[in-house]
């Protein structure tokens, strides 16, 4: 797709294949670049999260800090699942594409995901009953 947007750019005198060869090497380098400045912020969020359900009292009983709290317990594949599909109200098969996976995959990640964050959050409120059936 870049290289169509581009193609006024592409001198005709020069070689197509080392053209080509520098966008896709552009993009992999800016998918690095972004994927890595994603973790820093994930993390640094986690970590300001964890903190902030540390410091307020556990008898708040506000659903919406629970929710964050365990949130970030989630593992990174569930958590994406239930971004994609839960947040960005995208279809299973939108964030199967994605994500790379087959669509039957993605399905069974935002159940084990929904399943872990309902167990996540009983736990959290010391309710271990429900966790357990």
């Amino acid at each position: 797709m870049r290289a169509l947007d581009a193609l006024d750019q592409f001198q005709s005198n020069t070689n197509l294949k080392a053209w080509l060869f520098t966008i896709e090497r552009n993009i992999f380098y800016e998918q690095k670049r972004r994927k890595k400045r994603e973790h820093e912020v994930m993390t640094d969020y986690a970590a300001q999260s964890h903190t902030r359900a540390e410091t307020r009292p556990a008898s708040s009983g506000d659903d919406v800090r629970d929710l964050e709290s365990v949130f970030w317990l989630l593992s990174p594949l569930l958590r994406e699942a239930l971004i994609l599909v839960g947040a960005q109200e995208m279809t299973h098969e939108e964030a199967a594409v994605i994500c790379g996976v087959p669509v039957g995959t993605m399905k069974a990640r935002v159940s084990r995901a929904r399943v872990r964050l309902t167990e996540l959050i009983a736990h959290a409120r010391g309710d271990d009953t429900s966790a357990n059936g």
